[in-house]
């Protein structure tokens, strides 16, 4: 099959690789229809996880037809249209029955926090992703869903890790009605918290970036007011004036290690492996809520041994809430609100990149050219 490869920090390309095979009973082998680029790759792209190796494909955002089940698989059948959670779970340990499938005990032998992901690095368990022609899928009874015939492909693929994720960012922001409501990154996942603040009844919604258009894409999509904090000394100064100089009452981070990196965090990421990026956006949020208000941290970070104003987070008597979004739990209501057209999430997606081309993608997504706020990778695509 063809599959991206990772070849080191900005080295992508596209190769030959061997078919995924069933290596357990409860195996599928997943044929990908449509996947995506997260902005979360751009930190396994630029080096700053670590433990990210030669060879691996990534993408963990995928849509497919079911092309091969092991013997134990009960829920699903060759030729069903699946949405597959970038969470792999075994769905009976622990944390698993409570809920916490992103922190499966028995998928991921790399870490004692973080579960499975697919593509995402050896510290998520090493399983290849889906910017391939086929992915494997363990624990095919658990995780995959049908796709709903009423669901569109693209918005079905955005389901399966953006939308879940900013939705889970302002539902642990716990948003009570007419909140102030203030979003670091106006990228996929911050956009839709941006726009899941509004269903859970906050008042004033506000994003913050840097990218024009990005900033544009939160006035029109997520009916957000924008603030670029490029064009303002003290961006924490600024969001207290506009807050009454009291600060908002939930904060999301929406950035986490910030994928561009600095040359710092590139010797300490890519080279050293002690960090992912820097908690600039972090410690905005800490400093931009008021006190006894509430800190959801939804953006991607690896070990960070830089500075986290923690105590000022304790003194201000801050709740900090944070985890990778245990996606499955929050398709039922989402897959509400999509039917009942308050959410449309293909409307954020601005490429469609053929597989091949993805190398260009990254590029292009990376260096935000062209407008790119979600790229969508199409296997088999001319």
């Amino acid at each position: 099959m063809r599959a991206m490869v990772y070849r080191g920090p900005y080295k992508v390309r596209v190769e030959e690789k061997d078919v995924p095979r069933i290596e357990h009973p409860n195996d599928a082998i997943v044929r990908v229809t449509t996947a995506a680029i997260c902005g979360s790759d751009l930190h396994l792209y630029h080096g700053l996880m670590p433990d990210t190796r030669v060879g691996s494909t990534f993408g963990h955002e995928f849509v497919g037809v079911v092309h091969e089940v092991g013997p134990s698989v009960r829920n699903l059948a060759v030729g069903d249209r699946v949405m597959v959670p970038f969470n792999i779970y075994c769905g009976t340990c622990f944390f698993c029955a409570r809920g916490l499938y992103s922190n499966c005990h028995n998928v991921n032998p790399n870490a004692t926090a973080v579960g499975g992901i697919y593509g995402y690095s050896h510290t998520t368990g090493g399983y290849d992703g889906a910017q391939a022609e086929y992915v494997r899928v363990p624990f095919a009874d658990v995780g995959p869903t049908i796709v709903p015939d009423w669901m569109d492909e693209e918005d079905a693929v955005l389901c399966t890790d953006a939308l879940a994720t900013g939705y889970f960012g302002a539902q642990l922001a716990d948003i009570t009605e007419s909140d102030v409501v203030v979003v670091f990154g106006a990228g996929p996942v911050g956009l839709f918290a941006a726009r899941s603040a509004w269903l859970m009844g906050a008042g004033r919604v506000i994003v913050v970036d840097h990218l024009d258009d990005r900033l544009e894409m939160a006035r029109t999509f997520a009916y957000a007011e924008t603030v670029n904090f490029t064009r303002h000394k003290d961006i924490v100064v600024e969001l207290k004036r506009v807050t009454g100089w009291l600060g908002a009452d939930r904060v999301i981070d929406a950035v986490g290690a910030e994928a561009d990196g600095n040359l710092l965090q590139h010797v300490t990421g890519a080279k050293l492996k002690l960090q992912g990026g820097s908690p600039i956006a972090l410690n905005w949020a800490i400093d931009s809520v008021r006190k006894g208000g509430t800190v959801s941290v939804m953006g991607a970070y690896g070990p960070i041994f830089s500075a986290v104003k923690f105590g000022d987070a304790l003194n201000k008597g801050l709740t900090l809430r944070m985890n990778q979004a245990p996606v499955k739990r929050q398709w039922p209501r989402l897959f509400e609100h999509m039917r009942s057209g308050y959410l449309k999430p293909n409307d954020i997606v601005t490429h469609r990149i053929p597989l091949e081309h993805i190398a260009e993608g990254y590029h292009m997504f990376s260096a935000k050219l062209d407008g790119c706020i979600k790229p969508l990778v199409v296997p088999g695509a001319d």
